[in-house]
């Protein structure tokens, strides 16, 4: 007879119906059901989805060795719309990595429990959305060998960069975000290097993991250390989920342009960040947690409250939105009516009308329960919130270039294939770059899941026999 035996989890909760931890495996158990993938060879369709990611990485390198090449005049900027595709994309993938930090830093010093399955999903995506997001600004400098003027080096010509400048801000703020995020993510995943260093089976997996463990013992003093800038870190983090869009935001609201101008930026940029982040988070999550077999501990409960959070945000945009539109017209000020009017009836009235279907619309359907337990659901509204929260960058960038104070020098903008190709890109890098820290990095975090379970095991009600609990034969 074995020494252990497993029992089954016990019958939900009526006064919880969505579990934030629903596995039946103790700690040797959660080691072996999380790292599994790690340690397994990868599949057929890993090696499918990383090559298509791939192709679009190759042309990625194609876009930029053109744009290098031949200068910024391969895009479909021009006067009076400079600005574009490439912004668009910068402040959408600099959006998308926020929910990551929303979900380590914020909610950990919260103590919201239901975080703990899903923050290194969101602290990966935020590391590679960043990456993603600073090649715009480099790329849009139209010199970019010259990128490193933005930084403060002691120069011997005692130039020094322009500090009223917004792209100067936007180096402080994305590279300050990355350093950040990039020393919190590594943080938490020096524990799960040391578990899986101790499980390898093959001697170039424990060398390497050895080496990123930075020989970890888990001994009383290691933990105490660990915790303390653990902490640290989210408290550093925090501050950046309101600063750093907050910062791209003011790239906007520093212009003397209708529709820009406005105080309102900062807040409609940090809730709408905080909306396509979780909307990215759930698109990534729901169809990992299918193929990797992981249901137990990414639970409905995640799903719930990632839907709730997303109405909730969704609300907070959908305010903007108005308010935005009733300052146009109160202002009485004619440019920014003509471009509220344009906005919902001029060339570009269809991305306009969809965007607002997309993130006003489309969140509403998660007042029902019904569809917060739905992942299909879920998955398709998130993707549909990507798609509109893309869409609302792009319109408030074009709108209110291409019809300036000017008619003599109206035009519209398309974009060429060099445009749609960075954009294609940055989705294969960001796609190839997550494939490859599924299959190499414990993607869940299984010390803050036993961790976890013994807070569940300790808070269970009186005779209820909690996840993971093994009683002897």
């Amino acid at each position: 007879m074995p020494d252990e035996l497993q029992l089954p989890a016990p019958p939900p909760d009526p006064l919880e119906p969505h579990p934030v931890l629903s596995t039946p495996h103790a700690d040797a158990g959660l080691n072996e059901q999380l790292f599994r993938y790690v340690q397994l060879p990868p599949g057929k369709a890993w090696w499918l989805m990383f090559g298509l990611s791939l192709s679009l990485v190759g042309l990625l390198a194609v876009a930029v060795f053109v744009t290098f090449g031949w200068g910024v005049g391969t895009w479909g900027v021009q006067i009076p719309v400079a600005w574009a595709f490439a912004i668009t994309e910068f402040v959408w993938w600099i959006g998308i990595g926020h929910a990551g930090t929303l979900i380590s830093a914020v909610l950990l010093l919260f103590l919201q429990r239901w975080r703990t399955s899903i923050n290194r999903f969101a602290e990966t995506m935020t590391l590679f959305a960043v990456m993603c997001a600073g090649m715009f600004p480099v790329l849009h400098l139209g010199r970019p060998w010259f990128a490193y003027w933005l930084i403060p080096y002691p120069a011997e010509m005692g130039v020094w960069p322009q500090f009223r400048s917004p792209l100067v801000w936007d180096m402080f703020a994305v590279s300050t975000y990355f350093t950040v995020s990039l020393l919190f993510w590594y943080m938490g995943l020096v524990p799960d290097f040391a578990s899986l260093r101790d499980s390898a089976k093959r001697s170039w997996q424990r060398m390497v993991y050895g080496v990123l463990s930075l020989g970890w013992r888990g001994s009383a003093r290691h933990w105490r250390h660990h915790k303390s800038a653990y902490l640290l870190l989210a408290g550093l983090a925090t501050p950046l989920v309101l600063s750093v869009h907050s910062i791209v935001s003011m790239d906007f609201a520093v212009a003397l342009l209708p529709g820009w101008h406005s105080t309102i930026f900062p807040p409609y940029f940090v809730a709408g960040a905080v909306f396509s982040g979780f909307a990215l988070v759930a698109t990534l999550i729901i169809p990992a947690r299918h193929f990797l077999g992981f249901e137990q501990v990414i639970t409905g409960r995640h799903l719930d409250n990632m839907a709730k959070i997303m109405l909730v945000t969704g609300w907070i945009v959908t305010y903007a939105y108005a308010c935005e539109n009733f300052l146009s017209f109160y202002s009485g000020d004619p440019f920014e009516i003509h471009l509220a009017v344009d906005r919902a009836t001029g060339h570009y009235a269809l991305a306009y009308w969809v965007q607002l279907f997309c993130n006003c619309v489309v969140p509403q359907l998660f007042w029902s329960s019904r569809v917060r337990g739905s992942p299909i659901a879920i998955w398709c509204a998130s993707i549909l919130i990507n798609v509109g929260m893309w869409l609302e960058r792009y319109t408030i960038i074009v709108t209110a270039l291409y019809r300036d104070f000017l008619p003599s020098s109206w035009r519209s903008y398309s974009p060429t294939w060099v445009d749609v190709s960075l954009y294609l890109g940055t989705l294969g890098f960001f796609s190839a770059a997550f494939l490859l820290a599924l299959k190499f990095l414990p993607i869940v975090p299984v010390s803050e899941l036993k961790e976890l379970r013994v807070e569940l095991l300790e808070h269970r009600p009186k005779g209820a026999t909690p996840p993971g609990v093994a009683h002897r034969a």
